[in-house]
């Protein structure tokens, strides 16, 4: 299962409004969890089932929490139990169909 998500603190002590410092924070615990991963400019997706990835998701709000009275997440999940290697095999097969159109 894929579960891709964005977290962020809804306050900043930031000049220019970024919150890049407290989410990369957030992303530390995705990266310390073992689980794999990807980020981009907007989520980071994390593969694996319920009981493994919810509480890394829970563990990347508190730390954004430590920093803001105020968090902001976004979910969306791809349940499909019992599969792996989604991370890659969902854009692979993407653009394998990408081909197909161009040929």
């Amino acid at each position: 299962m894929l579960f891709a998500f964005s977290v962020a603190p809804a306050t900043t002590d930031s000049e220019d409004g970024s919150v890049s410092a407290v989410v990369a924070e957030a992303i530390k615990v995705v990266r310390d969890s073992g689980l794999p991963h990807r980020t981009d400019s907007m989520f980071t997706t994390i593969e694996g089932e319920w009981d493994e990835v919810m509480p890394v998701v829970k563990a990347a709000c508190d730390v954004v929490a430590r920093h803001s009275p105020r968090v902001s997440l976004v979910l969306k999940a791809d349940l499909r139990p019992g599969l792996t290697g989604q991370l890659d095999a969902k854009v692979q097969r993407v653009q394998d169909r990408l081909r197909e159109l161009e040929s």
